[in-house]
């Protein structure tokens, strides 16, 4: 998921989150202890490729940490911001301390800084951006509209992605775990729980497109044609020979399936019919 534009962090913040440190972000970072930094509380991101950091571990023990973190004070300490794989990182590599840059930023920033970080770097899976977006909407009482700002997406793409966490815990797993791409999941928001977890191992197994998912789950969706069933049960066999007995004449009884039914008698000849009715009429 790429990012279009950044809003609401204010100045000097957005170049906390490149790739390359500029001379004044240089001259801003100090060193700061790594083991008095907690890790961030609204960090969304859940999983960190061991392969990863284990580059980066060794990229640090090679040419240290060259992009500073970003810090706030927290207690008699720190707690991250943006930065955590090099935090992470620094750590397994031995450093005792790491260069930072410290700003008093608020909860709702810091949750914004962390979107997006990440999400610049394609490390969110739709159900971690989903998330993080439901905390901005439900705990920051920002709107769709705002999160879009925010993050930098357009408002339909923060509601498609809000609308994955209907979805079963399998399937959310199975998008965490990148089996499934947004694209792929979104057409099974909605349907029973065994369909969709039906249709998203067909999708694992077979490699379908999200277009090839759309039709699967409009498919899916359709009501159940129950035919009626047209085969006589034994006790209609038995009245139908009853009757035809009786009347001498062709007997056939049908049933549907709300219970009702035709009877229709057959005859050849006048004499027949006029016999019919005068055994109705008693």
């Amino acid at each position: 998921m790429s990012v279009v534009k950044k809003r609401g962090l204010g100045r000097g913040l957005n170049a906390l989150l490149g790739d390359s440190p500029t001379p004044e972000l240089l001259s801003q970072a100090t060193q700061v202890a790594v083991s008095s930094i907690r890790p961030n509380s609204y960090q969304p991101r859940t999983c960190f490729a061991e392969e990863e950091l284990s580059a980066l571990t060794a990229s640090i023990r090679s040419d240290g940490v060259l992009m500073p973190i970003l810090l706030r004070p927290s207690g008699d300490g720190y707690e991250l911001i943006a930065g955590e794989r090099r935090w992470r990182a620094s750590q397994a590599a031995g450093l005792l301390e790491i260069p930072a840059v410290i700003r008093d930023v608020s909860d709702l920033q810091a949750l914004e800084l962390a979107i997006i970080e990440n999400e610049q770097r394609d490390d969110l899976s739709a159900i971690e951006s989903a998330v993080a977006y439901h905390r901005l909407i439900h705990e920051f009482g920002c709107t769709q509209q705002q999160v879009a700002e925010k993050i930098g997406v357009s408002r339909v793409q923060v509601s498609n992605i809000i609308r994955l966490l209907q979805l079963p815990d399998t399937i959310k797993t199975m998008i965490e775990l990148r089996k499934l791409t947004m694209g792929q999941a979104r057409p099974l928001v909605g349907l029973p729980k065994a369909v969709a977890e039906s249709l998203a191992l067909q999708c694992v197994e077979q490699g379908m497109s999200a277009r090839q998912m759309e039709q699967a789950a409009k498919q899916a969706a359709k009501p159940a044609i129950v035919k009626p069933d047209k085969s006589p049960d034994s006790d209609l066999l038995a009245l139908q020979d009853e009757l035809s007995q009786k009347l001498g004449l062709t007997v056939a009884l049908t049933r549907k399936g709300s219970g009702a039914g035709e009877l229709k008698i057959g005859y050849t000849q006048a004499s027949e019919l006029d016999g019919i009715l005068q055994k109705l009429r008693g």
